[in-house]
Parts: structure tokens; sequence; C-alpha cells
């Protein structure tokens, strides 16, 4: 129970907050100390699966995110980009993501049906920023999600994106790039 206690007898607040710190006033006119403690007072008057608000985030509270690869998008490393990317035969689409980016998780699903519609004639793979280091340095990748488009071991003109795109958009850019290289 949190209570915030005064030098004036009317003033007294009871929060179920966690703790934060102790605050003493300097001023010797009002003593005023306020202090902090986890523990709910016994009958507290809660009502039945009645919780706290707030709540720290903990090492076991943190939320995990990941970004992960469906059937269509398959997600590589610095050691089989050479293989998977620049020995392809196919076009391949390259998006650059990491776990805490918030949109290349939103971007995440539209990738996936890019992947499954354009399987034919267009491979998509993913490359975690924080994994790959020398990639991101050697491609330039200054934001993210970055698509990077690759015909015969070569970026595309052009073929560079940054940001999140919603699924339409994200089909026009794919469209536009697959007929500029079949007309070169």
């Amino acid at each position: 129970m949190d209570t915030l206690l005064s030098s004036s007898p009317s003033v007294v607040v009871q929060s179920f907050l966690s703790p934060v710190r102790t605050i003493a006033s300097p001023s010797k006119l009002h003593s005023t100390v306020a202090t902090f403690s986890s523990t709910p007072p016994v009958n507290a008057g809660f009502r039945r699966n009645h919780l706290p608000l707030l709540r720290p985030f903990t090492s076991s509270t943190t939320p995990n995110f990941s970004i992960r690869c469906g059937a269509g998008v398959k997600e590589i490393t610095e050691s089989e980009f050479p293989s998977t990317v620049l020995e392809s035969s196919r076009p391949v689409l390259v998006e650059f993501v990491a776990t805490w980016c918030g949109p290349c998780r939103l971007i995440s699903p539209a990738m996936e049906s890019i992947a499954q519609e354009y399987g034919d004639r267009l491979e998509v793979v993913k490359i975690d920023h924080d994994a790959n280091p020398q990639l991101i340095e050697e491609y330039k990748v200054y934001g993210l999600p970055t698509l990077i488009l690759f015909k015969d071991g070569q970026e595309v003109a052009e073929s560079r994106r940054e940001g999140a795109i919603t699924k339409a958009k994200l089909k026009e850019y794919v469209d536009s790039l697959l007929e500029t290289i079949s007309v070169a």
C-alpha cells in the first residue's frame, strides 16, 4: 500500500502502485514525507478479479518479439547470402528486418503473402539486421524495414525501399520491379 503523509492531518492518500521512491520536502514549514510499499493492505476492499492497473516491466514480464517466417519467406544469414541471393537464377527480394522494429512486424504478413503469390517468379528472404552487421554495412541499410531486389547477383537499380508499406502498395512495388527487370 502506498501512503502519502503530510503535516496536515486531513491529507492521507492511499494507492496500490508499485514502489517508486521516498520524497522529503526541504521546507521546515511543511514537513512532507511520501513512502511507498508494494504490499496491499489487508482487507483493501478489492473487488473480485480486480488487479492493479500499472505494473512495471521486469525481465519476466517484458514482451519478447520475433520476426517469424512462414512457408514463403526464408530467413538467411551472411554465410547463406552469396548462394541464396547472389547466385540465384531467379530475382530475389531481400527484406532487412529487426526483432525490435515495429514496422518490420507490421509488414511481415504482407511479405508472406507476396512470397506465396509470386513464388513462381520471385524468391523472398529476410535478413536480421542485428545478426548480420557486415551485410548491413555493405548494402548501406540505414532504415528498417529495407527492401532490395537482386537479379543476377546485382542490386536492381532503384529497387531499394525503406519503411512500412501496405499490402496493396507492396504488390504495386513488386509488379513494377518485375516489369522493369523483364524489359531489361
